[in-house]
């Protein structure tokens, strides 16, 4: 892997990591001027931001008129010029498939299941053309969207399936990981996604990265990666 491509891997893995998002668009209201507002998102499985916004808000009659915007990434931190964070900017498209995304973004977002509801929200994506990473005072660069993509993959044909399983059946193995991975006194962890490069849990009320050593092309090397990573607890 080149630098170029460490230093794309290391941006997706960041925003994967923290779903705090700042959405900014190019303000009709006010001739251009950039608008920003909190917008929880999810990274799909081609890398790309989505977000549920609806119909009556600012962001929407903005991205109508001028899809050009940016997603500001960052852990919250209290030390903020300090801390890492990352920039996409691109451009947004409304997408028609909201019934298809929803089981999946709101298992990362379940506070926003009665906003799902109302027929007036729809999903956006983003599609990153340009990508800026500070990962701290003094140590900033650009990366190419192409550096940011996923490795061609189709765990998306699979994901909900694998979900489901574990879920219902490696609650043990899960909150083991979760133990081994962050959250030593979690006493209940969930399986939210599973994705080329690695896979979340919820643990407790926490939300845990864990990466693949190796990226999953599909379905079955996601399983496999998720096996050898949470066995079953042996007694």
């Amino acid at each position: 892997m080149t630098a170029r491509e460490d230093a794309g891997a290391d941006a997706r893995r960041f925003v994967r990591a923290h779903p705090n998002g700042v959405l900014s668009t190019l303000s009709q209201r006010h001739g251009g001027m950039p608008y920003g507002s909190i917008a929880p998102f999810v990274l799909d499985h081609a890398g790309c931001p989505l977000v549920l916004v609806s119909d009556l808000a600012e962001h929407t009659r903005n991205l109508d008129t001028d899809s050009r915007c940016s997603l500001l990434v960052h852990p919250c931190a209290a030390d903020a010029q300090a801390a890492a964070r990352v920039t996409l900017l691109g451009r947004a498209s409304r997408c028609g498939d909201k019934a298809a995304l929803g089981p999946r973004y709101l298992r990362y977002v379940p506070a926003a299941e009665g906003h799902f509801a109302l027929p007036d929200f729809h999903f956006w994506r983003i599609e990153p053309e340009a990508i800026r990473v500070i990962a701290g005072f003094g140590r900033a660069r650009w990366v190419d969207a192409k550096a940011f993509a996923p490795a061609p993959n189709r765990v998306a044909e699979t994901e909900e399936a694998i979900v489901a399983l574990w879920n219902a059946t490696r609650a043990d193995a899960l909150r083991a990981c979760a133990r081994r991975r962050g959250a030593p006194a979690a006493q209940r962890a969930r399986l939210l996604g599973v994705d080329v490069d690695g896979f979340d849990l919820l643990a407790d009320d926490a939300q845990l990265r864990v990466e693949f050593p190796n990226p999953a092309p599909d379905g079955d090397a996601a399983r496999a990666a998720l096996d050898a990573l949470c066995p079953e607890e042996t007694r």
